[in-house]
């Protein structure tokens, strides 16, 4: 089941800088690319605004995933600024478990990101499946995006949405966080508006505190909790429900869990942000330590 998303209450937020084409990186070709310069393969996802498609660079060969949205629809929901945000923010990130957004052009109807093609797919998807990731795994994926959000946050970004459906996996199943429509760069790393997924919300965004770069340490310790157990920690019938055990930061661990992620989990799921357990000591818990098994792509040993 997918989670309800929550709405963002003040309004789309301005992007960090207005994102045109010459902010962004210089395509493989000298000229401006348009879809004639793609092969187009089958269908990667669908969505709200448009699809994905796997498709090839016909003059280098190169595979990417082709994001298409309908412009129509995006002035529709008054999301352009959202968009030239999550554009500017994604490709100015390199990392190995973020999805690379190597560039973007569009025609009179329609918007195209050309996008890293992650071959094993969606986070959300494997989960459905298994129900569970067992704990090797679960402590992997804790390892990757602690390293993927430290990077984010010493570029003075905030992701605000890390949530199974957000997840791609890469070729040796590495973690890449793909989808950066609700993150925010602020030089302050301060911010007050209300966004992202209703089960994964901080206390302070619910109470519509001023919020900082932590509300990305609780999002991953409801992640988490969800691979292991297979539901989010305050999933309830109703949302009034949902609000209340987060704000009470009510966790309840089924017997099946081990000491070591409830532990982790129980210091990420903090009430007060900054007693929630910090990024290089996620890398440094024993249980991650000891349950990893993060291999770095050797292309990605220098950039992380």
């Amino acid at each position: 089941m997918s989670h309800p998303p929550a709405v963002e209450k003040s309004g789309v937020a301005q992007p960090a800088a207005a994102a045109d084409d010459q902010t962004l990186p210089s395509t493989p070709t000298a000229r401006r690319l348009t879809i004639d310069d793609f092969e187009i393969g089958r269908p990667l996802g669908k969505g709200k605004f448009g699809n994905v498609y796997l498709a090839r660079l016909k003059e280098s060969h190169f595979i990417v995933a082709l994001k298409v949205l309908f412009k129509s629809q995006l002035e529709k929901e008054g999301l352009e600024h959202q968009l030239r945000r999550e554009i500017e923010i994604q490709s100015h990130l390199q990392h190995p478990n973020i999805l690379r957004l190597y560039n973007y052009f569009h025609d009179s109807h329609r918007v195209y990101l050309i996008l890293e093609y992650a071959p094993k797919g969606e986070l959300y998807k494997e989960l459905q499946k298994s129900h569970t990731l067992d704990e090797h795994r679960t402590a992997t994926i804790m390892e990757e995006l602690a390293d993927a959000l430290t990077y984010c946050h010493e570029n003075k970004v905030i992701h605000r949405d890390i949530k199974p459906e957000n997840l791609l996996l890469g070729f040796r199943g590495e973690v890449k966080i793909a989808d950066f429509g609700w993150s925010v760069h602020t030089p302050s790393l301060r911010r007050k508006t209300m966004c992202g997924t209703l089960d994964y919300l901080p206390p302070e965004m619910i109470e519509g505190r001023t919020y900082n770069e932590k509300v990305d340490l609780w999002c991953i310790g409801v992640l988490c909790y969800e691979l292991l157990v297979g539901n989010p920690p305050f999933e309830s019938t109703s949302y009034s429900e949902t609000y209340r055990r987060i704000l009470k930061v009510d966790i309840r661990f089924p017997s099946s869990i081990p000491l070591g992620p409830r532990d982790l989990i129980s210091k990420l799921l903090r009430y007060q942000p900054s007693e929630r357990l910090p990024l290089a000591h996620i890398l440094q818990h024993p249980w991650v330590r000891s349950h990893s098994w993060r291999v770095l792509p050797p292309s990605a040993q220098m950039v992380s």
